[in-house]
């Protein structure tokens, strides 16, 4: 579909239009609390998530997805900011969107085909967890008013769809922050608000190429840091266009969201931004919202940038506990309930696995680790139970001369140890056929195991022949067994 088809960007303009501008409010506070965490004014993560969003409207390849300066992202800047200041990040931001336009035309997104559902799961419920969890410090050692008003915006945001006629036309986050801002300045309540969180930039960003050497030693600080930020900042975005995806029963192109990711990150960089990705909240309240297009996307970037530079002294009367509402929406929307309804009917293995990535991802804060994790957990468990569908039956073709033994499964290394205990090594017998061709040998270990088996059996004087060898096994055991290598046989049997 062409990049400026009316379907990506023009399809639904009212919707994409208040959406975007839901979504704008949202990303102020947190662009500033990021900054914040990576040690960096807040104009930073300000600029960087204008510029991000701006750029992957044209450039991502999921239609509706937000993406700007993250937290994700932040804590892994920390001790580069702190050791070598903000030229050496705008530098790492620059290496980070060539690393991630690499990945794109290297097609590394393909391997999301490997993280299982459950892994998926776990990591939307790890965020929702984690989006709940940023809000409590705002919600920790403050007056009843803040409770008032954080109630007030979960009842607007939560009954205003009822309402008849305009109801469903207008966002009810928008309603919320419109109407809670408008009561706080009103009352002239001492409650904190966007202003609170740190200095508006008044300037619109400008080209800033990094001062910084152009040298090897200039490389070898900023590469750490920046395969850090590709690799969390590609996780993240992969994953939160897989939830998008199913949010709007319609298909994401995931290998040209690295590139597009990466084209953000080095616009970011060079207009003074940091490093950011794809926001699975803001995302969310997109959805929620009912942006669907490109078009959400690019206002949600453009309204940002004009509310923080022209509209500064208006957007920082919004009070904290109305995008406070706003994000314990998005949290209570993002967690998977039917995961919690789903444990006593998923299989042990599955509840593991995704209760684990929640675990790891909610205690290190760190998305990659925890996904990690879940998809190690899910790995081993799939190679396990494949590795126990493994059928190994034998009969006696001529008493005392021939047995026939069938193998039926995969042999592998997890399943190999199966594979070799089912062969009598000490019967005597003149002749031993092995019907393969319901086997399939996958690794050098399921070679070794049969090469161990045919020679341990030679050895004991009895002839083995090998039959019904599949085409694709064939290939394996013709490269990698030694069974008819005298020299090769006696260094694998070697103390045996």
């Amino acid at each position: 579909m062409s990049l400026y088809s009316k379907q990506e960007w023009f399809s639904n303009i009212k919707g994409d239009t208040l959406s975007g501008i839901v979504v704008a409010l949202a990303l102020i506070p947190e662009a500033i609390a990021f900054s914040i965490i990576a040690g960096v004014d807040p104009k930073v993560g300000l600029y960087a998530s204008f510029c991000i969003a701006v750029i992957i409207a044209f450039t991502g390849g999921r239609p509706g997805m937000i993406s700007a300066a993250t937290g994700a992202m932040a804590l892994l800047m920390v001790t580069l900011v702190r050791e070598h200041g903000l030229e050496y990040l705008l530098a790492a931001t620059l290496l980070t969107g060539v690393l991630q336009i690499v990945a794109g035309y290297l097609k590394l997104a393909d391997l999301m085909r490997f993280v299982s559902r459950s892994v998926v799961t776990g990591f939307v419920n790890a965020l929702a967890i984690l989006i709940f969890m940023a809000q409590l410090p705002e919600l920790t050692d403050v007056t009843w008013h803040v409770y008032a008003m954080t109630l007030a915006g979960l009842g607007i945001i939560y009954l205003f769809p009822y309402l008849p006629v305009i109801g469903k036309s207008i966002p009810s986050p928008l309603v919320c922050i419109v109407v809670l801002t408008a009561v706080y300045m009103i009352s002239g309540m001492d409650i904190r608000s966007v202003g609170d969180m740190g200095e508006l930039p008044d300037t619109l960003p400008v080209f800033l190429w990094p001062s910084v050497p152009l040298n090897l030693e200039t490389l070898w600080i900023i590469l750490p840091y920046a395969l850090m930020l590709t690799v969390v900042g590609l996780l993240e975005s992969m994953m939160t266009a897989t939830i998008v995806d199913d949010l709007t029963d319609t298909p994401s192109n995931k290998n040209r969201e690295c590139k597009g990711q990466g084209v953000a990150n080095i616009g970011a960089g060079l207009m003074g931004g940091m490093a950011g990705c794809a926001m699975i909240g803001q995302s969310v309240i997109n959805i929620k919202s009912g942006g669907r297009t490109r078009l959400s996307t690019l206002i949600a970037g453009v309204v940002l940038l004009m509310m923080v530079v022209f509209l500064s002294d208006w957007v920082s009367q919004i009070p904290m506990a109305a995008l406070v509402a706003v994000m314990i929406m998005v949290s209570i929307g993002t967690f998977s309930w039917e995961s919690i309804r789903d444990l006593k009917k998923h299989p042990l293995s599955t509840n593991i696995v995704m209760l684990a990535t929640v675990a790891v991802t909610v205690s290190t804060h760190n998305l990659a680790i925890g996904v990690f994790v879940g998809v190690l957990l899910a790995a081993l468990f799939f190679a396990n139970k494949v590795g126990n569908i493994l059928y190994i039956g034998s009969k006696e073709i001529e008493a005392g001369k021939e047995r026939e033994y069938q193998i039926v499964g995969q042999v592998f290394f997890a399943s190999s140890e199966r594979f070799t205990a089912a062969f009598d090594l000490k019967e005597s017998i003149e002749k031993v056929t092995i019907d393969l061709s319901r086997a399939h040998f996958w690794d050098v270990t399921a070679v070794q195991a049969l090469d161990r088996i045919v020679i341990k059996f030679r050895r004991e004087g009895t002839e083995v022949e090998l039959v019904g060898l599949s085409e694709a096994s064939a290939t394996v055991v013709d490269r990698y067994a030694v069974h008819n290598d005298p020299e090769a046989v006696e260094k694998l049997m070697g103390g045996h």
